[in-house]
């Protein structure tokens, strides 16, 4: 199994983080994972993107240049990186920041309104952790318990992060009538 997922959006919106935390889940589950980041010069505001290669072998290369699975957090992102998608991918977009989007008619896309649900549990900068929800919900790649001791992991003395943050994830796990099929 080798999984290639690339995640995008502004700066600022937690795109790094959310690759952070599913490549420590990963090595939480005994995986071989790989997290290449990469931003623009303005931090926030700027373009910013991740990409995570999750395998039962070794990895070879960190970088996907053709993903299995695109997660968008705002329209120029999910426009862009659609295209690189490989044929039969799956994107997942913020529905709530991206507009209208061109199909290429060999990827599935899947609407998540991840911002109005995080404003639903009271953290709007909570979007990013709902569509990481989402997205393990969607492929089962990992399960979710490992992303949430990831979380304790990375965020552990703030207890009332985590709390937020886990509860978010939770949201967007349970959220959708997508998922649990198998890679």
């Amino acid at each position: 199994m080798l999984v290639k997922i690339l995640f995008a959006g502004s700066g600022g919106q937690g795109v790094l983080t959310m690759g952070n935390i599913l490549g420590n889940a990963a090595m939480i589950e005994d995986f071989h994972t790989t997290y290449l980041p990469a931003y623009g010069a303005a931090v926030r505001g700027g373009t910013a993107n991740c990409t995570i290669c999750i395998s039962d072998e070794e990895i070879a290369s960190p970088v996907a240049s053709v993903p299995d699975f695109v997660v968008a957090l705002n329209h120029p992102s999910a426009a862009s990186f659609s295209t690189r998608l490989e044929p039969g991918g799956q994107m997942l977009y913020n529905s709530d920041l991206v507009g209208e989007l061109i199909s290429r008619g060999d990827i599935t896309m899947f609407p998540v309104p991840a911002n109005d649900i995080a404003k639903g549990i009271g953290s709007e900068r909570s979007a990013n952790m709902v569509m990481l929800g989402a997205f393990i919900k969607l492929t089962n790649v990992l399960k979710v318990d490992s992303i949430y001791k990831s979380v304790e992991y990375m965020l552990g003395a703030k207890k009332k992060l985590v709390e937020i943050t886990n509860r978010a994830v939770e949201e967007g796990y349970n959220g959708f009538p997508f998922g649990n099929g198998s890679l």
